[in-house]
């Protein structure tokens, strides 16, 4: 027989019991809350692409390049909804480390991004490790929930460029 979640002295004082906290529960802060699950998901990827030495975040500005072809920053933030200070640092380490070369263009203030040849190699490389946890992912949530929590997170999204740019939404 299952035992009561509450006392008796509870009932009789007209009190609630108190409830354990839930682990999953989320902040009413829509940005606190963002963060939250973008901290768990991200760590999932993380680690089944541990091997190819790129962190998601990576991954997804590699991705966004080979797709975009060469691209100049300006381009790069506008399509990343990012902070040019946060992608110019990552942009940076991708540098560094051989998979990305600035094009100098005829305009010496503007130079266009691409993809190296070893940044292609190892973004395809990466490419199975990332769909591994995609998978994953989406077999937690629910395929359909997904497609649901994609287009909510899309409206979020859409409603907010305005703001970022100080107009009114």
């Amino acid at each position: 027989m299952a035992r009561p979640t509450h006392s008796r002295t509870h009932e009789r004082e007209g009190r609630k019991p108190a409830e354990a906290p839930d682990p999953c529960d989320l902040p009413e802060c829509v940005c606190g809350a963002l963060r939250m699950v973008t901290r768990a998901v991200t760590q999932i990827y993380d680690d089944a692409m541990r091997s190819s030495g790129l962190r998601v975040t990576q991954y997804s500005l590699l991705s966004r390049l080979n797709r975009l072809g060469p691209v100049s920053a300006a381009a790069l933030v506008e399509s990343l909804h990012a902070d040019q200070t946060t992608l110019a640092r990552a942009l940076k380490v991708l540098e560094n480390d051989g998979l990305i070369r600035r094009l100098p263009q005829a305009d010496q203030r503007v130079k266009l991004i691409e993809l190296t040849p070893v940044g292609r190699e190892r973004l395809a490389q990466a490419r199975r490790m990332w769909s591994e946890a995609q998978d994953r992912m989406v077999g937690l949530i629910g395929r359909r929930e997904w497609r649901e929590a994609r287009a909510r997170l899309g409206a979020v999204l859409e409603a907010v460029g305005p703001a970022r740019a100080g107009t009114d939404a």
